[in-house]
């Protein structure tokens, strides 16, 4: 399996995983393939790389900016995270995740954020703040990972492109 950065030719199938990747999943709305296009069109892909095996995309993970109310630094949010369903649960989504904090962290990166299940992503180091906050995250599913000094206090916002139906 190679990590490498997202090119071109890549979309279409990135589409494709996502889709796939979140066809069956109950809390989705099935809006992840349209809000990792609609970041790419607003220049908001920080971070996008592709999980490869034999030539064909299995995975994909995106970072992009997010902005907290109060300074904070250069923080990003993570996701979505995307595996093909026949390969999930083989370490594809960690190891993409991994080289995106690599990559933040070149970049310079003071941190990152997620909303999502608390045992799969504290394994990355990953905590409840109660200090940071995502407007409708229920109680221990907005994370954060500081990857220097104090993480920022207030209320995250993600890209509009997040709204994308």
């Amino acid at each position: 399996m190679e990590i490498r950065a997202e090119a071109p030719s890549d979309i279409a199938s990135i589409r494709a995983v996502t889709a796939a990747a979140f066809e069956n999943v109950p809390f989705s709305d099935q809006t992840e393939p349209a809000i990792v296009d609609a970041l790419r069109r607003a220049g908001a892909l920080t971070v996008s790389l592709v999980a490869t095996e034999e030539g064909d995309v299995i995975g994909h993970v995106a970072f992009s900016p997010v902005l907290i109310d109060r300074p904070a630094g250069d923080w990003y949010g993570l996701g979505p995270v995307s595996v093909r369903p026949d390969r999930q649960r083989q370490g594809v989504g960690q190891r993409l995740i991994s080289q995106g904090f690599e990559e933040l962290r070149n970049r310079g990166a003071e941190g990152c954020v997620v909303f999502g299940e608390p045992a799969y992503y504290g394994r990355f180091g990953f905590v409840s703040d109660p200090d940071l906050r995502f407007a409708g995250a229920p109680p221990g599913y907005f994370l954060r990972l500081a990857f220097k000094s104090a993480p920022p206090k207030g209320d995250v916002n993600y890209h509009a492109a997040f709204g994308t139906t």
